[in-house]
């Protein structure tokens, strides 16, 4: 049975949507209206500085499906401080999160095999007092809840997980997007009209 492209895009999976945007007050909130709006769930938001200058780098991960994905793009680029938004699967991005998991000191130092487990793990120790002791992991999403699994048993007492942080594989960076928008010295309007009319490569890198 074959599936039909149009099928294929119905269909919902993950996506990490890329977007490269000025530092402004409030943009942050109205991106977040725009998943709103559309009864869309925002499953990890991370922002941060870019490779380029006061240029800030925003990475939002969603369950949908692609036609979705690619409207939402569509939207968040005609904002004006946004300057590019791409979106990717997971597989076309290397990705991790951070997770830290504090446990009863006592306990790892009684028991060998949670030591073990931690190891196994790819756990170290960032923090060691004499109540707790704060241990830290980064992976994919099924390896961090692992080890919430692990250490449950050994009386966990409190685990926290950051937002996901990803690296697009085959691009060249939005850098030499930038030095050809500053080479051909195009003005607001155009920049908007020249990529958004070019549908779906607009979003590859």
């Amino acid at each position: 049975m074959t599936i039909k492209m149009s099928d294929q895009q119905d269909i919902k999976q993950e996506f990490n949507i890329t977007v490269y945007t000025e530092n402004q007050i409030g943009l942050l909130n109205r991106i977040a209206i725009i998943f709103t709006r559309r009864k869309i769930n925002i499953d990890s938001l991370n922002t941060s500085p870019s490779e380029i200058e006061k240029i800030h780098r925003f990475n939002i991960v969603i369950n949908e499906s692609e036609e979705v994905v690619r409207k939402i793009s569509r939207q968040i680029e005609k904002q004006v401080e946004v300057l590019k938004v791409y979106y990717h699967t997971n597989e076309d991005v290397i990705w991790q999160e951070l997770a830290l998991y504090k446990v009863p000191t006592d306990v790892i130092a009684e028991k060998a095999s949670v030591e073990r487990l931690l190891r196994e793990n790819g756990a170290r120790a960032v923090v060691i007092r004499k109540d707790y002791t704060v241990f830290e992991t980064t992976g994919h999403r099924e390896e961090t809840d692992a080890l919430i699994k692990v250490l449950q048993p050994y009386g966990l007492i409190e685990f926290v997980r950051s937002a996901r942080v990803a690296i697009i594989k085959d691009s060249e960076g939005f850098n030499s997007k930038l030095r050809e928008f500053e080479r051909l010295e195009p003005g607001e309007d155009v920049i908007e009209n020249e990529y958004l009319n070019r549908g779906q490569k607009v979003f590859t890198m």
